[in-house]
């Protein structure tokens, strides 16, 4: 059975979020699936509300629109606020503890609470959270393979990064460590 992951993935801006729709998207694009992403940002860009939705899917995408995703990651309270209730029933709901002290509300969906900023700190990176939230949303909904996503991250950095092949090591931690939280 083909499986279509509809994801949004929401906080405010300079978390990175952004960054994870487009290298989420980027690894269904080398694993040969059907992908969109659209970004959305606040007012404000830095430190105001930002999100995007990504779809990946084995099947062709009728709309590019997420309304009811299977998937929402919450990086900040707003976030949780404004997207927990447009989750289908079932879906999973990825909080980032470290900045979220609040529960779900919802009973009817699959709840992880990952600490992303700690994870990140303990990584000796701060910048690296979003990476750690990258490895959860695979971990936890399987939307693309690990393999894709360090190949998708190698392929949009490879010569920003060219030179400093640490940052490949560390990006590469983060996402394993994020997965491994989930797994455990």
């Amino acid at each position: 059975m083909s499986q279509t992951h509809e994801i949004i993935m929401s906080g405010f801006g300079g978390q990175g979020i952004m960054l994870m729709g487009q290298l989420l998207t980027y690894a269904g694009m080398l694993e040969g699936k059907e992908v969109t992403w659209i970004p959305s940002y606040g007012p404000e860009m830095r430190g105001g509300t930002a999100y995007c939705s990504v779809i990946v899917s084995e099947d062709p995408i009728g709309a590019p629109m997420v309304s009811e995703p299977s998937m929402v990651v919450a990086m900040n309270l707003p976030s949780l606020t404004r997207f927990e209730g447009s989750l289908q029933k079932g879906g999973t709901l990825i909080i980032n503890s470290s900045l979220i002290d609040k529960d779900a509300t919802r009973k009817d969906i699959n709840v992880f609470k990952v600490p992303v900023n700690e994870i990140a700190a303990e990584l000796g990176n701060p910048k690296v959270g979003n990476m750690v939230m990258l490895g959860a949303i695979i971990a936890a909904g399987e939307p693309v393979k690990t393999e894709s996503m360090l190949g998708a991250f190698k392929k949009m950095f490879e010569k920003k990064f060219a030179n400093k092949p640490e940052l490949f090591k560390i990006n590469e931690a983060a996402i394993q460590r994020g997965a491994d939280f989930i797994k455990k």
